[in-house]
């Protein structure tokens, strides 16, 4: 028993044990609003991502190699959202993470397993995109067994360098908040620093290296094509679109896994750093809400799946017949309409490309070859 007035000496202090009450340091109104925010984005994240899946099964138009992946992502996100943001959800509004040290590397694996099996699926998706509209394999194209093929990859990779820290490689942990785990960051064990390096190699630096270079090549390809031939205005709307979307689609990776990153790496390279257990916790919670914005940049900025989805909703599911005169391309593949926006644009290039040539040849009767116009989108299911 303490006898300095009640006062624990401070050899008498115990650690903080995180499953058995919440951190005292912490006023509990905090933990109240991150379950409020949690509640929050997992709502919408769940919704979101349900909704792509629907779609996706009610029309067979969007069921395309190139959608297999984003449809991938959707599924990862799902589950990122329903293990991860509903334990999150519970155990802030309880203030600590009252479901046990089992428990807590179940949701450790599952959060970190998923959510890089999300980010795989957006580097792959950069990749397949790259490999679309600037074919490096010549009329190799996209196929149902190479998107499989993609789909395997991002599975078992992640697989891969998310299950050690179960196995004894490192160990998941509870956060420096107390509601949530992740990987082991705060170690200073020599084996728990190697995981850290290697899992950053492996699911960021690898990931964001294989985006860059597929869009930048992807860019570069189309405005090689649009220079070439810059008096047909449709010669450069792929150029414009592209631009845009690669923007997006990469501010938006950043700002959501950069912080987790960057904070990853400052904590093992400085152990003994201290930090505010709040402080630490915002770099999983920019993590977490990716999952939100990922289906509204990659899938509903998406005119063909936009489409499809005011059907199902406006129109209780009724299927429109196709346009019987929609453009089908010199290669004998179809347009837009069957094939979705980025194969659409890379149907455009080898035209343009061709225009091109057409133009310097006949450039004494000044004759123009126009690229194709895509007809409305409609989507059968």
């Amino acid at each position: 028993m303490p006898t300095n007035g009640g006062k624990r000496r401070p050899w008498e202090l115990t650690p903080h044990d995180p499953f058995a009450a919440p951190l005292k340091s912490i006023a509990p109104w905090n933990f109240k609003l991150l379950a409020t925010l949690m509640f929050i984005v997992t709502s919408l994240s769940l919704s979101e991502n349900f909704t792509v899946m629907l779609v996706t099964f009610k029309f067979k138009q969007l069921r395309q190699p190139l959608n297999y992946i984003i449809v991938n992502l959707s599924v990862a996100d799902f589950l990122v959202s329903l293990i991860g943001g509903t334990l999150s959800f519970l155990t802030n509004a309880n203030g600590y993470f009252f479901l046990g040290k089992s428990a807590c590397v179940v949701e450790g694996f599952a959060v970190t397993f998923f959510g890089i099996v999300a980010l795989w699926s957006l580097a792959v998706l950069a990749f397949e995109r790259f490999f679309v509209i600037c074919r490096p394999l010549g009329n190799v194209r996209l196929r149902g067994r190479h998107a499989t093929l993609g789909l395997l990859f991002v599975w078992t990779f992640s697989f891969i360098w998310t299950i050690p820290p179960v196995l004894g490689w490192s160990s998941y942990t509870v956060s420096k908040i107390g509601t949530t785990c992740e990987p082991n960051w705060y170690s200073g064990d020599y084996s728990d620093h190697t995981y850290i390096i290697a899992f950053f190699t492996t699911c960021f630096i690898m990931p964001l290296g294989v985006i860059f270079v597929s869009y930048g090549k992807l860019m570069r390809k189309l405005r090689k094509v649009s220079n070439a031939h810059g008096r047909l205005g449709n010669a450069r709307k792929p150029d414009r679109q592209v631009t845009r979307m690669v923007v997006v689609m990469i501010v938006a990776f950043m700002v959501g896994w950069t912080p987790y990153a960057a904070f990853s790496i400052v904590v093992t390279a400085c152990p003994t750093l201290h930090l505010d257990p709040r402080l630490a916790a915002v770099p999983a919670f920019f993590a977490k809400t990716a999952a939100v914005y990922n289906p509204v940049i990659y899938i509903f900025m998406n005119k063909q799946f936009r489409t499809c989805l005011i059907q199902l909703f406006k129109c209780n599911g009724d299927t429109l017949e196709p346009n019987p005169n929609q453009t089908v391309d010199r290669r004998g593949g179809t347009d837009e309409n069957n094939t979705g926006e980025i194969t659409a644009i890379a149907a455009r290039i080898p035209m343009a490309e061709d225009a091109a040539q057409m133009d310097r040849k006949s450039s004494d009767c000044g004759s123009f070859v126009q690229l194709p116009v895509p007809e409305n989108k409609v989507c059968p299911m």
